[in-house]
């Protein structure tokens, strides 16, 4: 017990230690001074090749890559897991779960840290299908998250189904390997052909993705053991999480990268405090699984018909309380707060920001040194907990309303 307490609390040190450093000396600067000129004149290089791609548009190649960018789009994923959990494979949901929240962190970091821009759009012509696409082409460049979370996600998932099914047969694993390399390849060149990004951000997406595929496939055991039996699981995820905001650097110009990563960072929070109570009951290795007796393909229907509409209501009722329970306890603790979507009322202007800071500084606020925000925007802590209370209603409330219903 008492050595789970010291790594535990060496490795939350480290964190904030590093987060005071980094804030003190400005290395996010320096380090986009170094990277982003040579990456920001490597994109200007790369127009040409995505122009001669272009050349050769078709409506049908705009209509399949724009559909494989979707597929392989953070809200797929997003809606895709939960019913990864409820199809009785919870050990792969979980670990892709926190392999997306940890590719997400780690992609958008270094996009935000070296500020690199995407296509200059004139000349190239960017292709925006959906509302996701969209918001995606506001964050920067280097790496692309697209090719990043393919390879890693499908090389995690390729790992997990041959370890899964046990085959020896060198063709079945030579063919699989082939189709998620012919994945990874469509997708990064259907980035380009999008102009969506360069050359150099698909090649940084794959150099990333392959570095954090290789790193998860040697620790994923212990992490997944520590989530399912390990000691002050909850409370040391809580610290991380909230640590990992303030960790989190600061752009040359705000992008939507942030809320991401709060919302990814609200849902591996969530995943892991609900399975830390219904590991046995619901998510164990003995589960019934999908395709067999005991879970029907009905059955399985049945359980989204119950389960989907019970998350997008635990979400938008986690989103409501947290709404009125933030303000209020950071008014309490004398913490200045702002709200850029969520709050109206405190969607403060700039003329009023100087005297909201006086009026609400306080201790706490001081204790905060680290962060160079005069106002703490109270949206990134209601995104956290409506994504976190959804994400524990997948593992926790609806399998016992499946229990109830004997789904």
């Amino acid at each position: 017990m008492e050595s789970v307490a010291v790594w535990q609390g060496l490795a939350l040190s480290g964190i904030f230690s590093w987060i005071v450093i980094t804030s003190y000396f400005d290395v996010t600067k320096k380090i986009r001074s170094l990277l982003r000129p040579c990456v920001a004149h490597q994109v200007v290089t790369d127009t040409s090749i995505i122009l001669k791609i272009q050349k050769h548009q078709h409506r049908f190649w705009d209509a399949l890559f724009s559909g494989l960018s979707c597929v392989v789009s953070v809200p797929f994923y997003t809606a895709f897991l939960p019913l990864l959990f409820w199809s009785g494979h919870g050990k792969l949901a979980r670990q892709m779960t926190l392999l997306m929240a940890f590719c997400d962190y780690l992609g958008n970091c270094i996009k935000d840290v070296v500020s690199a821009p995407r296509p200059s759009c004139p000349p190239v012509r960017r292709i925006t299908a959906t509302k996701d696409e969209e918001d995606n082409a506001l964050e920067y460049g280097l790496p692309s998250s697209h090719t990043l979370n393919t390879v890693c996600l499908s090389g995690y998932l390729l790992y997990y189904a041959l370890s899964y099914t046990q085959t020896e047969d060198a063709f079945v694993r030579l063919a699989v390997v082939s189709l998620a390399c012919l994945l990874v390849g469509l997708i990064g060149f259907g980035r380009i052909y999008l102009g969506m990004h360069s050359l150099i951000d698909i090649i940084g997406g794959l150099a990333t993705g392959l570095v954090i595929l290789a790193l998860w496939l040697t620790v994923h055991e212990y992490v997944d053991g520590f989530i399912v039996s390990g000691q002050n699981v909850t409370s040391f995820w809580a610290a991380l999480s909230f640590l990992l905001l303030f960790a989190y650097p600061t752009p040359e110009l705000p992008t939507p990268s942030f809320e991401y990563h709060a919302a990814f960072d609200g849902v591996a929070f969530g995943i892991v405090a609900g399975m830390q109570q219904t590991y046995h009951q619901f998510h164990h290795e003995a589960v019934p699984r999908i395709f067999t007796s005991q879970l029907s393909i009905p059955a399985f229907l049945g359980r989204m018909l119950v389960g989907i509409p019970t998350i997008l209501i635990i979400k938008f009722c986690s989103k409501a309380l947290a709404k009125w329970i933030l303000p209020v306890v950071s008014n309490a603790l004398g913490i200045p707060i702002k709200s850029t979507s969520y709050i109206p009322m405190l969607n403060v202007s700039a003329s009023e920001k100087k005297s909201s800071e006086i009026r609400q500084s306080s201790y706490i606020h001081k204790m905060l040194f680290f962060s160079r925000q005069d106002l703490f925007d109270v949206d990134t802590g209601i995104r956290f907990l409506q994504y976190a209370g959804l994400a524990w209603s997948v593992v926790d409330l609806v399998p016992y309303l499946f229990s109830y219903l004997r789904l």
